[in-house]
């Protein structure tokens, strides 16, 4: 797969020939509630849309050009929901770009702790954002957003917390430090309303595996954004693993739908 340089300075759709760079983002906002800027898609489509694909492409990169080119090689291997880690260079003006480029994409930002940074992901064109843990005023702030919030969340006690305080699908997180895809089936049963994504040391051929046991879907980084890839720049690499782990999700969450339509 050919490699194409890419520049991430790009005219704001609203403002013709006003350019981007990273001391003109939307500044630290005040904390006031979010209910005004949402970006005419709703929560309900982006969780279907997550739900639907199976998977969710975890990137971090080291610099905002390899963070672009990383991703569009995996967007056009297949991957359908992406996640832009926070600790990425740039990652703001990175999400801005992609979400120009490719805006059928469900494309969010992770690892977010504030309620500040998740506005100014918001601003960029998040359409989900991530959490390590549950960020009350994150949750609360974006009920009325537009943007999908998925909390972490590691318990029974967090799982049920973060769900009565509004949130519509959850991170179960770090999953293989508590059992892989038999703590999901376990923590599924006294939760069966709640949708869940498992999280952290997930390799593709174990996605079927979580989905058969009740994950909305996974988050896959290394499997897709291996290291060695990265480190290589090696795009061709990241577009195979992209593809291999997007048809995992799509016959994974297909198996599950004919198992259920089965049982009605």
């Amino acid at each position: 797969m050919a490699s194409t340089s890419v520049s991430i300075i790009r005219p704001l759709a609203s403002s013709p020939g006003l350019q981007i760079s990273p001391s003109q983002l939307p500044p630290r906002p005040n904390r006031l509630r979010v209910c005004c800027f949402s970006r005419g898609i709703s929560t309900e489509k982006t969780l279907t849309q997550i739900e639907s694909s199976g998977v969710i492409a975890c990137l971090r990169a080291n610099s905002a050009e390899l963070a672009i080119e990383a991703a569009c090689a995996a967007l056009h291997g297949g991957i359908s929901v992406l996640e832009i880690v926070m600790s990425t260079p740039g990652v703001f003006e990175v999400l801005q770009q992609l979400v120009h480029d490719h805006p059928t994409r469900v494309l969010g930002v992770g690892t977010v702790l504030n309620v500040e940074d998740a506005k100014r992901a918001m601003i960029a064109g998040a359409k989900f954002l991530m959490s390590p843990a549950m960020v009350k005023g994150i949750l609360d702030d974006f009920q009325d957003s537009g943007v999908l919030y998925i909390p972490g969340v590691m318990t029974p006690t967090e799982i049920l917390s973060a769900y009565d305080a509004g949130a519509k699908i959850v991170k179960v997180y770090p999953v293989s430090a508590l059992g892989g895809s038999q703590y999901i089936s376990a923590i599924k049963k006294p939760f069966p309303h709640i949708s869940m994504v498992a999280s952290q040391g997930i390799t593709t051929d174990s996605v079927g595996e979580y989905i058969a046991q009740g994950a909305s879907s996974v988050v896959l980084s290394d499997a897709i954004f291996d290291k060695e890839a990265m480190g290589q720049k090696n795009f061709t690499k990241i577009y195979q693993l992209a593809n291999a782990a997007a048809l995992h999700g799509n016959e994974a969450v297909d198996r599950m739908k004919k198992l259920r339509l089965n049982h009605l």
